[in-house]
């Protein structure tokens, strides 16, 4: 792909790469030098003269959050103790066993080995329990207890104690550490019955291009004619993953996202290079309020440059660019440098005013459900609005500010109490992993490897959903008969996808789980009108 200067800046949004561009203070009408000694001489006096002992790192970091809480929602600062989950997250790998855990009674029980880990090499299992940890028990454990004991350098080991159905004795592992990969990715399938692949995005981090492309391959290899990309929740992450994957849709020349800020040297134009991979394949975006500002990148390029369909609920409306800095005790802090523009010019970020209803999502527009492709839903406040117009390049009618608008509005569905008391409480999983252990032990035999076998053959009969109910009560829920008869399809459904993830991994959990998805059955259906717009055949 060509790509222009963008890759050298490689600003991102919600975190970011130090770039230090900052060698000298931008000057204000106030001294800056003078401000500094203010400052300094508030946090001498008060180490010197204050009545009790003075933790001055504790005061310094207070003025840093205070003082970047001044500025906009997302210039903040990171202590030390939470910069290594960061790089983490957004570096796209930790060092460790490789497990997703949870504790149920008490005991570390394994959700699933990571796919690549050590711990799947090994041959660990979904179901697995954690009793011992270098010859010390493991009961108890909090789950931010666990991987402190659990993640570890590479090449370093640990001895754990397993506990599995069937054995009657603790199973040793000796396990090596490794670097394990955090995806970026979590779904990638076709639709039953379709020529529809769906790809699902929960960040943008640095493998996230890779990632994205590896799925695709794939998933043309099987058939795929047509694609959803749900980035609903997707928080963002970095600017030039979202750039980079935009390209993989568009024709070359076509400006995806560009940047402006006080300074002139973090404005930047991210341009589409030749020969995008899926150029010509139907597409559709979903977005929701938990999607932001990178995803919106994406999301904003594809209605703006008309290349498919925007699908869900209004996006969360975030603009503006942040840059990291490094601090030497091992902190750092984030601070917003410029804002971005979709392709016609949009700034889609909320007002930040008063923050509390920022971050409860004020200033999103409420749009009603239904077709949107005109926006005409939008313009039903623009009376009353400041938002301004833009247009695509087709010339349809979009606007500024409140985050994207979908093209066609679809509402999420809602459960009842009783489902959110249940999953609250994290009983879908606490059943399974009974129910696996005991009557449904042969399931992992019926059907390994077999994940199209199990998603056809199994269902979740009356008798189950009795049991289930039994440990639901036993658990204080108060069983509703009327919130039951109204989740009942949700029930059933998560229950099935939550077996197949114990047994086949997230690769068997999300086909199931899409499956009772609303805004993806619609999606589904959608299809034409995205071919129509994008002019594709």
């Amino acid at each position: 792909m060509k790509i222009t200067k963008a890759l050298i800046f490689g600003a991102c949004i919600g975190i970011g790469i130090s770039l230090g561009i900052m060698s000298r203070p931008a000057m204000s009408n106030d001294s800056i030098y003078d401000q500094v000694k203010k400052f300094n001489d508030v946090l001498n006096r008060a180490n010197q003269m204050y009545v009790d002992n003075v933790d001055s790192k504790k005061l310094t970091e207070a003025a840093i959050r205070g003082m970047l809480n001044e500025l906009d929602p997302h210039s903040v600062y990171i202590p030390a103790d939470q910069m290594k989950k960061v790089t983490e997250d957004f570096q796209g790998s930790f060092e460790g066993i490789g497990v997703e855990f949870d504790v149920i009674k008490d005991t570390i029980t394994i959700v699933t080995p990571i796919s690549g880990g050590p711990s799947e090499a090994l041959g660990i299992q979904s179901g697995d329990k954690i009793v011992k940890i270098n010859d010390s028990t493991a009961i108890g454990l909090t789950r931010e207890d666990v991987p402190k004991k659990l993640r570890g350098p590479k090449g370093s080991r640990v001895k754990l104690g397993i506990k599995r159905s069937g054995e009657a004795k603790l199973i040793d592992y000796d396990i090596t550490r490794d670097k394990i990969p955090l995806y970026t990715v979590d779904a990638s399938f076709m639709i039953e019955k379709t020529d529809i692949g769906l790809i699902s995005i929960n960040r943008f981090a640095a493998t996230t291009h890779s990632e994205f492309m590896e799925a695709a391959t794939k998933l043309r290899a099987e058939g795929m004619k047509r694609l959803i990309l749900d980035l609903r929740n997707n928080p963002g992450g970095y600017l030039d993953q979202s750039f980079r994957l935009a390209d993989e849709f568009l024709k070359g020349g076509q400006k995806i996202v560009y940047t402006k800020g006080r300074r002139p040297e973090v404005d930047e134009d991210y341009f589409s290079g030749d020969g995008g991979n899926l150029e010509n394949l139907p597409l559709i975006v979903m977005i929701n309020g938990g999607s932001a500002s990178a995803s919106e990148i994406v999301s904003g390029a594809v209605q703006d440059l008309d290349r498919g369909l925007i699908v869900g609920d209004v996006s969360f409306g975030k603009g503006l660019v942040q840059q990291q800095y490094p601090l030497p005790d091992g902190s750092a802090y984030r601070l917003t440098i410029s804002r971005y523009y979709t392709p016609s010019g949009r700034l889609i970020q909320r007002p930040y005013g008063d923050k509390d209803k920022y971050y409860r999502g004020e200033g999103r527009e409420d749009v009603e459900e239904g077709e949107n492709i005109e926006h005409s839903q939008d313009s039903k406040k623009s009376s009353d609005s400041t938002r301004p117009v833009f247009k695509t390049a087709s010339g349809r009618t979009v606007y500024g500010g409140g985050g994207i608008t979908p093209d066609y509005v679809v509402k999420p569905d809602t459960i009842t109490p009783l489902s959110v008391s249940i999953r609250r409480k994290n009983l879908f999983w606490e059943f399974t992993d009974t129910y696996l252990r005991g009557q449904g032990s042969s399931l992992r035999t019926t059907y390994k490897d077999n994940f199209n076998t199990f998603r056809k053959g199994f269902e979740v009969s009356e008798e189950l959903l009795k049991e289930f109910r039994t440990l639901a009560e036993s658990k204080e829920i108060q069983w509703n008969d009327a919130n039951y008869t109204t989740d009942k399809s949700y029930l059933k459904n998560m229950l099935k996808a939550t077996i197949a993830r114990s047994i086949f991994g997230n690769s068997g959990f999300y086909p199931i789980a899409y499956e009772d998805d609303k805004q993806i059955k619609k999606a589904v259906t959608l299809f034409p009108e995205a071919a129509r717009i994008a002019k594709l055949k």
